[in-house]
């Protein structure tokens, strides 16, 4: 017997949150790495983790947020190009930076001469993707 489903269940269903591919508990051990230049801080002034670094921006609500535009962050003119040109932050997108931001800004902007000013790499993808995983878990999303 197959299962029926109603208008209205399958409404509900398209209408759950995407979860990250990652495991959020080991995003947060991965997460050691990325303190000492990473907060996240939320809308209440509350640091979920981090230590209150500076060198990075606030990565509260990073998912669905347009890339390069924490107010008051001083970004490379290429990431803020990219954001001005539609780059926003999604697993894939944040995944596949976290792992070389050179690089990537470099291929989304097709300018040889694109930067990033984040020095650290990420090395195993699955590494990336229990971060984002953890960052989603503490904050949602900033995009809406």
């Amino acid at each position: 017997m197959k299962p029926i489903f109603t208008a209205a269940a399958i409404a509900v269903l398209g209408a759950a949150p995407a979860f990250a591919e990652g495991d959020a508990a080991e995003g947060e051990s991965a997460f050691r790495q990325c303190q000492s230049c990473h907060v996240v801080v939320n809308d209440a002034g509350e640091t979920l983790a981090g230590r209150n670094a500076k060198t990075g921006p606030n990565l509260y609500q990073v998912s669905g947020r347009q890339a390069g535009s924490v107010e008051g962050f001083r970004y490379s003119d290429s990431l803020v190009e990219a954001g001005e040109a539609g780059l926003t932050w999604d697993e894939d997108t944040f995944v596949e930076y976290v792992q070389d931001p050179t690089g990537f800004l470099r291929e989304y902007l097709d300018e040889s001469r694109a930067r990033g000013n984040m020095s650290y790499k990420v090395r195993k993808e699955e590494d990336a993707h229990n971060l984002y995983a953890y960052l989603v878990s503490l904050g949602g999303d900033g995009g809406s």
